[in-house]
């Protein structure tokens, strides 16, 4: 597929996720290759939702390694239980951080970044991978993001 995310900016954050979605599993359909899909569904959710940093780490040999993502470099490795991404991977649940200064543990990528979710990503009921996204905004996600990307990551899963 070679059409270009289309997003209306006005739209509320619901609006939003239900145009997006739709487009994402588009825009996967019929690519078997998993690093291609993670990149563009990185891509269109960090341009389709003007986010600071959306990327996939992945559950090599019992460390997070660093997949495809859009923004600044990233840290490439996250062992279990460690920061955002490490938590939620052994938890197995989603982590909204409104302000990552106030998060025990935190690994700073970037400075910049100022709020997170942490959306883990089960096959067969274990975590192999967690979608990470960041914005330069305190408080910026919520229980409408988590919904929308819990639903994005089941749909994620099988593609694995």
């Amino acid at each position: 597929m070679s059409e270009n995310i289309t997003m209306n900016f006005s739209a509320s954050k619901p609006e939003k996720y239900q145009s997006l979605l739709p487009q994402i599993a588009a825009l996967i359909e019929g690519e078997s290759d998993l690093t291609a899909n993670l990149g563009n569904i990185s891509s269109a959710l960090y341009f389709g939702l003007d986010f600071f940093w959306v990327g996939v780490y992945i559950v090599k040999n019992e460390t997070l390694i660093l997949g495809p993502f859009q923004g600044p470099v990233a840290c490439t490795r996250i062992a279990k239980g460690k920061g955002v991404c490490g938590t939620a991977w052994q938890n197995a649940e989603t982590i909204i951080v409104p302000d990552v200064e106030q998060f025990q543990g935190h690994i700073a990528c970037s400075s910049l970044a100022k709020s997170e979710i942490v959306v883990p990503i089960l096959k067969n009921g274990e975590v192999i991978a967690v979608l990470d996204i960041d914005s330069e905004f305190e408080d910026m996600f919520d229980e409408t993001d988590k919904m929308y990307l819990e639903e994005l990551c089941k749909t994620l899963a099988g593609i694995f």
